[in-house]
Formats: C-alpha cells, structure tokens, sequence
C-alpha cells in the first residue's frame, strides 16, 4: 500500500509531524486556519518549532485549508487540541469537528489515527460513532483507526518527536502492525505497541497527571517551608542528593498538557462512579498557586511599607513556560487577575509573547519594555533566557527605591532577591 498521509491541525503537534513524514512519503499538512497555511507556504512557522531549513527539507510536503484535498489521502492522523471548557471538563469539540469532517473524505480501507490527548475509550465512543454516521462506513470493516498519543515538549530543542519514543496502537492487530510500522518509519527512537487503543490513551493521560501530582506535592512543601523560614531550593538540593529523589521544582502549572490532563482522567473516572481524591487535590493546590503568590507578594510589600492599593508590579513572563511562545493555558494570568483584585495595576513583559496573541486569548496587552524605577513590585514568573541575561542589577532598576523582587523560578541567587517560591 502507498501511503498518502494527512495531518489533521497543523499546531506544536501536528507541524513537526508533517515534516518528518513529508521527508519520507506524500504528505497533506492541513489546517483551518488560513492564515497559518499561508505562513507555513513562505516558510514560516510562528510557533517556533520547525525552522525554515526543516520545513523546506520535507520536500513531499504541501499546505492546505481546503478538506477537498484530503481526499486524496488513505491515512489521516489527527492532531487538533483537547482543551478544557470553563467547568473544567473536556472540552472534545475540536475532535468531533475533525472526526466529522473526516468522516466526508474517508474511503474504503483508509485508517485514521488520533494523537490528541483524551480520556480511555474517547477514541471508539466519541469519534468512531461520527466518522461511521457521517461516511456511512463500518468501523474495522471499511475503515479503520489507530491511536498513537502525541509526547511534544514545546520550546525543548533536544527532545524532538524523532527522538522520543512513540506509544501505537491500532483496531485490529493487523492495523496495529501497520499503524506501528508506519510511525517506526520516522521515530529514530522507536515504537512501543500497545495492546489496545484503551491502553495507549490511558498510557498518555497518566504521563502528565504522574507530574501534576508531583508538583503539587512540592508546591505545597514549598509553601510550608516558607511558614517555617526555610528556603524550598535549599532543601530540594539537599534531597536531591539521593540517587532516587524526584528532581520536580515548585511553580506554575500550566500549558497544554499537565494543567489539563488530569480532567480528562477525573471526569472518566467520575462518570464510572469513583471520585479521585490525589488526582483533584493536587489540581486545586496546583491551580491556587497564582493566589498564593500574590498573597505572598502583598504581606512582603506591607511590611515594607509600600503602598498595595494603585501600586504597580512588573510580571515578567506570560508564556506557561521557558523560551516558547506557547500562550495555552498559562497560570500566569492567575497571577494578574489576583493582583487586580487588590487594585494593583500590571505592566507583562515577554518578549517571547505575540502581543496580538495575549489581546485575543487574554484581553492582556504585553509591553514593549519596562519602565525605569517605577515598579512597586516585581515577579520573575518565566524562566526566559532573557531574563537570565539581563542579570540582578538591570532587573532592579526597574523597580522604586523601595520595591519587593519575587524571583518564582530561581532565576537570581537567593541573596539578590527578596522572596523566592
């Protein structure tokens, strides 16, 4: 079988993806958004990925907003987003709006897989019936699906999808096979089958809920330590001098993937009758650490002196992490709405930030560059190489005679700053 292979959504995910299978077979990058097509057309890719040598060397690569050209393709494999709505639960919209669509293209034979993060059984309860309404084909008879979940580091220039190792999984054994041969293909670092199409997407919604929770428990020994005037680095280093001791860190937990995983995992397992108690605990202690930095903040600012209410703080960083311009799901906006709450006003500085980006998904605007000795406040919230560069002396001057430097991800020796996480 010659393989024509679609992408389905043409993000962090699915780009670098199309790139590495274009080097290889036939391949159609589709995506909704005309804009990005048009983009990746002249070479550019404004999630900073893929460079322009990478895009031009996939040379059986073409773009395409246009579903009339998936037509052409027998394998689709679909990488669109799997956010989470304002309650907090899975939000498969994106999904099924692929799964429809493809559900008008797909012929006899043609296999589908899925790489978007959901919970166990979404792939055969939520997709499968659409693809099967919508094409008026049977499943595992006249099509088939496959489901191999994307492990994509935004912003992580080392480990790339060629050299992390990829879960697949199939419909049938036989599609299992080919589904696995097809991604050993590409992925230097190789393949690992799983049994079942259950089994994989539970396999990937635990990676990130694994790493939640662990965070969780160090947010929160974070936060007893400062109760106790100890500092968390300090202790984490010392731990850490064991061969088995998990080397996680305190912060904000956001992004793509482990601030929305483990709801995909909770709402599965509440709609089968079990309440997860660990899996929810470190979520809420996860998603209150934007309060709690603000509070922290505020009891510094006081015992300074310094005057809260119509105060100004510098937040410096807005992407959910390092060197990317990744704005999904960050908690740093939980630290600028906290801070309003007290009537402080905050100037963002990114300079990895789309500041059209922050206005559409925010209603934030990013500034060019801090004012001089005019911040009350100042929270390094991003690890930016930047920011690294500008070193203690520049990031100081931004701020007044008297103002408060809370340094969240350990950017500045403790004895340059006043408050570190």
């Amino acid at each position: 079988m010659e393989y024509k292979i679609a992408i389905i959504g043409l993000g962090y995910v699915g780009l670098p993806l199309a790139v590495e299978f274009g080097k290889k077979f036939n391949v159609i990058g589709f995506d909704i958004d005309i804009n990005r097509i048009t983009e990746l057309q002249t070479g550019y890719d404004r999630t900073l990925e893929v460079e322009a040598e990478h895009l031009a060397a996939a040379t059986n690569l073409t773009f395409s907003s246009n579903k009339s050209d998936l037509v052409e393709a027998n394998i689709y494999i679909v990488t669109v987003p799997t956010p989470i709505d304002r309650h907090k639960q899975p939000d498969l919209t994106p999904l099924v709006k692929a799964s429809q669509m493809l559900g008008e293209v797909i012929a006899q034979g043609d296999i589908v897989v899925y790489e978007s993060t959901v919970y166990p059984g979404a792939t055969e309860e939520v997709c499968i019936p659409e693809l099967e309404r919508v094409s008026g084909l049977e499943f595992n008879r006249d099509f088939f699906a496959g489901y191999s979940p994307e492990r994509i580091n935004p912003g992580d220039k080392e480990h790339r999808v060629t050299n992390i190792l990829k879960v697949t999984s199939g419909s049938t054994p036989e599609i299992a096979d080919k589904v696995d041969a097809l991604y050993k293909s590409v992925i230097t670092a190789g393949t690992f089958k799983a049994s079942s199409i259950r089994v994989a997407e539970a396999a990937k919604v635990i990676e990130n809920t694994q790493r939640d929770v662990n965070i969780a428990l160090i947010n929160e020994l974070s936060i007893i330590f400062n109760k106790l005037n100890i500092d968390t680095l300090e202790v984490l280093e010392a731990a850490g001098t064991k061969w088995n001791f998990l080397p996680f860190r305190p912060g904000l937990v956001g992004g793509h993937c482990i601030g929305v995983d483990p709801y995909y995992l909770t709402h599965k397992a509440e709609s089968v009758g079990y309440h997860p108690e660990m899996i929810l605990a470190g979520r809420r202690l996860n998603d209150g650490m934007g309060a709690y930095v603000v509070s922290q903040l505020v009891k510094r600012m006081m015992k300074k002196r310094i005057q809260v209410e119509g105060s100004n703080v510098l937040v410096m960083g807005l992407t959910f992490k390092e060197n990317c311009p990744d704005l999904r799901n960050t908690k740093v906006v939980d630290i600028i709405s906290e801070l309003s709450e007290y009537n402080i006003h905050a100037d963002i500085y990114d300079p990895w930030c789309s500041n059209e980006e922050a206005e559409r998904e925010y209603g934030l605007s990013v500034v060019k560059s801090p004012q001089k000795d005019y911040y009350d406040g100042i929270i390094l919230a991003v690890g930016h190489n930047e920011f690294k560069q500008l070193g203690v002396e520049t990031i100081r001057n931004f701020g007044k005679a008297s103002h408060v430097l809370y340094d969240l991800k350990y950017i500045l020796p403790k004895d340059d700053v006043d408050m570190r996480l």
